[in-house]
């Protein structure tokens, strides 16, 4: 029997294809056959990639919310100040949502699904981050409070301002380093 080659650009192409009918027809509107058709190669050809529709919904998102983290995690390091932390982390946040919103938004949307966030603890990323706010913890310099907590109190905002389509981008700066003033001052031993 002949084994069938993979080939990146069409991964690329069915991972394109999967982003762009869950974000117009949702999880349930994404069958293997559109995608494969979006995608512009067979069904058969999706299977090469996935074992399943599951699978593929699944690993798709933890490839790119791993990425999300990946990006975060290479900008920050133990030796910058707390303050210096949430900066960094929610301005490259800010940046990744304008930058790439489609996968955010895939990400997002996929974030609090049961069976494709099985098994996000084996995402390396959010450990990164995790551990360096327990480091800025135990060093005094972060408030002690729950490491959810503090996640919710950089991330979420973020998101709130991400969301704003008609804001001019002088506008939407000063918004975010004001909020960044704000996380800081909530999160920050003085």
């Amino acid at each position: 029997m002949l084994m069938r080659k993979k080939d990146d650009a069409k991964q690329n192409s069915i991972k394109r294809a999967v982003i762009q009918i869950v974000l117009n027809e949702g999880m349930h509107g994404a069958s293997i056959s559109k995608i494969a058709r979006a995608a512009g190669v067979s069904p058969a050809t999706v299977y090469i990639y996935y074992e399943n529709k599951d699978v593929m919904l699944r690993d798709i998102y933890h490839e790119y919310a791993e990425e999300i983290f990946s990006t975060l995690t290479r900008l920050v390091s133990d030796d910058m100040t707390a303050a210096t932390f949430i900066r960094t982390v929610i301005q490259a946040y800010d940046r990744l949502i304008s930058q790439h919103q489609e996968v955010y938004h895939f990400v997002e949307q996929f974030s609090t699904c049961p069976s494709l966030s099985q098994g996000c603890m084996a995402l390396k990323g959010p450990e990164v981050l995790d551990s360096l706010i327990t480091a800025y913890k135990q060093q005094g310099a972060i408030c002690n409070y729950d490491n959810t907590n503090i996640w919710a109190m950089i991330f979420y905002p973020v998101k709130g301002l991400a969301g704003q389509s008609c804001v001019e981008d002088s506008i939407h700066k000063k918004q975010l380093n004001e909020m960044i003033e704000i996380v800081q001052k909530a999160l920050l031993n003085s």
